[in-house]
Parts: structure tokens; C-alpha cells; sequence
């Protein structure tokens, strides 16, 4: 963020100083509230402000582990009743991450020069998301800071905890396809053009396996930069296409649409979402507006299609049970207990079990799809690399059997 260096007047006679601000409007609306009346700002070049230009481009994002640990003992001082500023000094000076002290430390400042604790935060929107920042806002307003700092450690912990269980289905299959194709690459670079070699100055006829598996080694061995230009390309264009509004859209689908890792993915979103909408709604946020964060941070882009056409079908005075039940990307079960929620005037307490039930569920699909996987990635194995030793040792056994 920006640093001005001003010169004003305040009762007292001259002052100057330097303050931080997005611009320089917002700089002298902050000395204004301060009773200095500014004679003349300007925004330094460098020193400070190269620092936080270069904390924007280069850090801002912390940890879910580290944002939880903050906010559970923020939660805590609270409700201990110490000062705002004090805590978050307090706070600047233990964590443990660079970035979190370095942008704690700039919220105490705003908050110490008048600025509320939402609009402090809302300044770092790289470490503070959208949703943390509505609802430190609807508990500052509401008196009920350290119940909703507490609802949003739980919050961070449990998103945490999902985000890890889908990261530990995904590791296991490309470890062991990471891990083949080095032993392919190996193979086909060091050990067949030793065998190629031996097989030419026989003069054999070779088998079709083995021919093929020698021309795939020549060709890997000439143009390996070919294939490694290709293979980067290939990533990079499936990346830059994803960035598109289309890209995203049809990808988004066809991941929703796989066999195992569809329904893995469906039910992480699902739990995304009630227990965002859930946390939102229990600490006081209007359903819109919850609707609207939840549509935001949904991670794909078909979900969150279906929850913006929910936001407008609720707005034109629905219920959220019917457009959740016609966008048919939420299962029958959590739209029966939305709407049964709804009846009943608890549907954060609803939308807080259907996330701890579906929480369970991923766990379940997590350890049903490392099992599935385990003898799959076994005979893919053995099917290529094994393919490959066969396919060389063909003409060998041959030659064994003539000699016979």
C-alpha cells in the first residue's frame, strides 16, 4: 500500500509525518479525521513504499494453518476484553509468518487512527478474504466479535482439513504415474539403445514389440526437447484455456462428470458450500449477500453458477430449497434438509450438519478411492514397464529357441 508524506496544521500549530493509504484521497480523508488539516502531501517514491508495493506483489497470502492459530487467539483476547490495538500488536509480534505480522501490523495502525477493524482488513485482500471480512464487519456491528472470530478459527480449520484430505487422494496416483514415467524416460534414453546396439551387430530379424520399442527409443533419445517443449505447451495451453470464461465453465463440468474423482470432487463442493453458507448465515450475514460470498469461493465454476441463479431466484421471493433443487448439481438428501431447515428457522444449524455429514463423506470416498487406485496403478505399472522388459527380451528368447 501506498506511503504520503504531508505537512499540515492541527490545534496544537505544524505537524508532519507519513501515513498509509490506498491513494491519496483516502490519506487526507484519514488526516481529516485526525483534526490535521493537510498543507501538502505527497506519496514517497520509495523506501516504505517500495517495501509495500513489494509485500503486494510478492506476499499478502498466509498460511490456513497460520490464519486459523491468528484468529482462534484473536477470538480469545477478545473475549478476555482486551483493546482492539492491543491485541493485534500483541498478535504482530508472535506470529510466526512474515507476511501476517507485517499486515497485522498495518491493521493496528488503521485501527489505532480511528479506522474500524472490517475496513482495516479490507485494505489486505490477499490475506483477509471477502468472507472473513463481512463477518468481522456483522460482528463489530453486532457486539459478538469473539463469537464470530471463533466461528471463523472452526471455519478455517475445517476448510483446512478438506482441502487436505482431497490434496492426499490426488498425491498417491501422481507419485506413481510421476514415478513410471521417469523409469519410461529412463529406459528408453539408457537401457533399450544398449540393447538396440547389441541386436543390430546380431542381424537378427526382431519381433514387432521390439521394433516399435526401439523406434520409440530413437525417437525419445533425438527429440527429447520436442517432447518436452510439447509437454510444456500442453500445460500451458489447458492453463491458459482454463483462465477463459468458456475454458473454466467446460472444465469445470467435465471434472464434475469424471467416474471416481466426479463424485469426490461434487461432495468436497457441497460441503464448501454449506458450511461457508452456514458460517455466514449463523453469525448474521443476509442470505443474499451469504449467497453471494459462497458463490465466490465455491472452486468451480458450474457450482457456482448454479448458487448465483439460486441468489436471483431468492431475491424474486423463492424459497432456497426450489432453484438449489432445479440447478441438479446438489443431491435430493441436502436440498430435503435445506428446505427442512428453512421451516423450521434453523437452516445454519441444517447447513452445519449437512457440512459435518459431508466432511465424513469425503473422508469415506478418500480412502475408497486410494484403495480403487492402489491395484490399478499396480497394473499400470506392470503393464508398461513390464511391456517394455518383454518387448526386449523377445528376441533373446527367440534366439535361445533356434539354438535349441
Amino acid at each position: 500500500m501506498p506511503v504520503f508524506a504531508y505537512q499540515g496544521r492541527t490545534t496544537q500549530g505544524s505537524t508532519a509525518g507519513e501515513i498509509e493509504a490506498p491513494d491519496r484521497t483516502a490519506a487526507v480523508a484519514e488526516l481529516r479525521r485526525k483534526a490535521i488539516l493537510v498543507t501538502q502531501i505527497k506519496e514517497k517514491a520509495g523506501g516504505l513504499a517500495r517495501a509495500a508495493g513489494a509485500a503486494g506483489r510478492f506476499g499478502g497470502r498466509v498460511k490456513d494453518k497460520e490464519m486459523a492459530i491468528f484468529t482462534r487467539q484473536f477470538s480469545t483476547m477478545v473475549d478476555a476484553g482486551l483493546p482492539l490495538v492491543q491485541c493485534l500488536t500483541i498478535l504482530a509480534e508472535q506470529s510466526e509468518s512474515k507476511t501476517l505480522r507485517s499486515v497485522t501490523s498495518k491493521v493496528a495502525g488503521s485501527v489505532e487512527a480511528g479506522s474500524t477493524l472490517a475496513d482495516a482488513l479490507r485494505r489486505h485482500p490477499k490475506t483477509f478474504d471477502e468472507l472473513y471480512v463481512n463477518l468481522v464487519e456483522v460482528g463489530e456491528a453486532g457486539g459478538i466479535l469473539d463469537t464470530v472470530l471463533q466461528r471463523l478459527s472452526v471455519y478455517i480449520e475445517k476448510a483446512a482439513a478438506l482441502k487436505r484430505k482431497v490434496k492426499s487422494a490426488m498425491i498417491y496416483p501422481l507419485t506413481i504415474v510421476g514415478v513410471a514415467f521417469i523409469v519410461i524416460i529412463f529406459m528408453l534414453t539408457f537401457v533399450i539403445p544398449t540393447f538396440a546396439k547389441m541386436f543390430t551387430s546380431m542381424g537378427a530379424d526382431l519381433p514387432l514389440p521390439t521394433l516399435i520399442v526401439i523406434r520409440l527409443s530413437n525417437f525419445a533419445t533425438r527429440f527429447w526437447w520436442l517432447i518436452i517443449g510439447g509437454a510444456v505447451g500442453i500445460v500451458a495451453g489447458i492453463r491458459a484455456y482454463y483462465r477463459t470464461e468458456g475454458g473454466r465453465s467446460l472444465i469445470d463440468a467435465l471434472v464434475l462428470k469424471l467416474p471416481v474423482f466426479g463424485t469426490l470432487i461434487r461432495k468436497v463442493a457441497v460441503a464448501r458450500f454449506t458450511r461457508t453458507l452456514g458460517t455466514l448465515v449463523s453469525s448474521g450475514v443476509p442470505i443474499l449477500e451469504g449467497l453471494r460470498i459462497t458463490a465466490r469461493t465455491a472452486g468451480n465454476r458450474v457450482v457456482e453458477r448454479a448458487v448465483l441463479e439460486t441468489r436471483a431466484s431468492v431475491t424474486a421471493g423463492k424459497t432456497l430449497a426450489e432453484p438449489l433443487k432445479a440447478s441438479t448439481v446438489f443431491p435430493p438428501m441436502v436440498v430435503q434438509m435445506i428446505s427442512v431447515g428453512e421451516q423450521t428457522g434453523a437452516l445454519d444449524a441444517m447447513l452445519n450438519k449437512i457440512a459435518d455429514f459431508y466432511d465424513d463423506e469425503v473422508d469415506t470416498a478418500v480412502t475408497a478411492l486410494t484403495a480403487l487406485l492402489e491395484p490399478m496403478m499396480i497394473v499400470f505399472l506392470g503393464v508398461v514397464i513390464g511391456g517394455l522388459v518383454i518387448a526386449m527380451y523377445l528376441p533373446i528368447f527367440r534366439l535361445v529357441t533356434l539354438i535349441k
